[in-house]
């Protein structure tokens, strides 16, 4: 074997730190991934990017019955993608605000809300780097978005949804449970056109690493793309959390955990589950 692809087949194959790289652009500001992502956003029978249709529907009649979202009520919605929850809680009369990082959805979202006639602010920003210029009553984030977080960001997260949210605000969130990190494994696969293309419009060869970090609670999916004129690599990570973990962390960003559910459409908790929400409330001060 040629040195050099030992050599990049040992790079492919590599263990990082845990949340050592963050590469969320390559997601949701690629032109080619953005698309595909928007695609599995807006296909209503799938669990990708997005639930399935039938899911957001009840979550978001769930939402606004239980924290009173109504005429006036100010929601921001942390990753609103194609402003699913947005737009669903904006024809209740709430005064929505959707920031996101991909400008394809964001751009989608706008048009859906301009068609609809639904006074919606829409920020095309990563979310990390948001300064809120007005307080909410409610702050969302679907779909465990909090999970693909290092510490350190969703640290910096936390002290944006405090300055978001008046004194007893809600947040609302769903994240991955330690019952779903024990059903992983590590492995690795390989293929041409890896994922049906999801990667590139071009023929492209395509690796793929899991690697459990069991001191942490942490998985990531690492995707090496390699085409004829270019090498990318994509961290996908996932936190795994306990309540108590989750706890401590809002805790030491001065919000309580008030509620625990199954889901974000409020159906009771599951200790064995994958998955679980949680309504806090911003402590004053």
């Amino acid at each position: 074997m040629e040195p050099s692809l030992f050599a990049d087949l040992e790079s492919i194959n590599a263990r990082p730190g845990p949340f050592e790289y963050y590469t969320a652009a390559e997601l949701w500001t690629d032109e080619h991934t953005s698309a595909q992502m928007l695609a599995n956003h807006l296909n209503e029978k799938i669990d990708l990017s997005s639930r399935k249709a039938a899911f957001i529907d009840k979550s978001a009649a769930w939402l606004a019955e239980h924290l009173g979202v109504a005429a006036g009520t100010r929601v921001i919605d942390f990753g609103c993608g194609p402003g699913l929850y947005a737009a669903r809680l904006a024809k209740l009369g709430a005064d929505v605000t959707g920031i996101d990082f991909s400008p394809r959805s964001i751009a989608y979202a706008r048009d859906q809300a301009k068609a609809a006639g639904l006074a919606i602010e829409y920020i095309n920003r990563n979310y990390l780097e948001f300064t809120p210029d007005r307080v909410y009553d409610v702050a969302l984030m679907i779909f465990c978005d909090f999970c693909a977080l290092s510490p350190a960001q969703r640290k910096a997260l936390l002290v944006i949804f405090r300055a978001a949210l008046k004194p007893g605000g809600r947040v609302v969130m769903d994240v991955c449970s330690r019952t779903g990190f024990e059903k992983r494994s590590e492995g690795s696969s390989y293929g041409r056109n890896l994922m049906d293309g999801f990667w590139s419009p071009g023929p492209y060869y395509g690796f793929l690493n899991t690697f459990k970090y069991e001191a942490e609670k942490v998985v990531l999916d690492k995707f090496t793309i390699i085409e004829n004129a270019k090498t990318k690599t994509v961290y996908n990570w996932l936190q795994y959390f306990s309540v108590e973990s989750l706890t401590r962390e809002f805790q030491q960003a001065g919000f309580t955990i008030d509620e625990v559910f199954a889901d974000v459409a409020g159906k009771p908790y599951e200790a064995g589950a994958d998955e679980f929400a949680v309504v806090g409330t911003r402590i004053p001060g």
